[in-house]
């Protein structure tokens, strides 16, 4: 005789969805900010060696990141020597960025996130007992089920 036993188990849970879309639109958001803070510490070193404007990707990069730093170049002044600049004002927007995206980050997370909620376990166990080829035909299945459902809190 054969003993044949098959167990399934299946887990549910609530909201998984939800907070895989959460990450996800948070990811972008860090995404996007590290980007912008990429292009702007290039606009910082490019201004603090000296390259020279006129160059078609220093001239791109300051276009670009012009922007970005416009609402903060009148705060504070730029020393500079020898064509060489150092800006406050693209330190300050880098800071200012960072602390918009991580506050950007913190609202995503209080409006849409939902915590871990009820999980649901169902467990099948199913038992066929076929005898040999040469006996008769015959066929024994026991299925049980279990259905548990547990609470686990999962913070972000």
């Amino acid at each position: 005789m054969t003993d044949y036993k098959e167990t399934s188990t299946t887990q549910h849970v609530t909201g998984q969805e939800g907070r895989a879309t959460t990450f996800k639109a948070t990811q972008v958001i860090w995404l996007l900010l590290g980007l912008l803070e990429g292009v702007l510490g290039l606009r910082f070193i490019f201004n603090l060696m000296g390259v020279n404007p006129a160059n078609a990707f220093a001239s791109f990069l300051y276009n670009l990141t012009d922007f970005f730093v416009r609402p903060f170049a009148s705060l504070t002044g730029a020393p500079a020597a020898g064509g060489m600049v150092f800006e406050f004002s693209t330190i300050l927007a880098m800071i200012i960025y960072a602390l918009v995206g991580w506050a950007l980050v913190k609202i995503v997370y209080v409006l849409f996130y939902r915590p871990r909620g009820p999980v649901s376990v169902r467990q099948t166990t199913v038992d066929q007992h076929i005898p040999a080829v040469n006996s008769a035909t015959s066929q024994t299945t026991t299925t049980t089920t279990e259905d548990t459902r547990y609470s686990t809190i999962d913070t972000p």
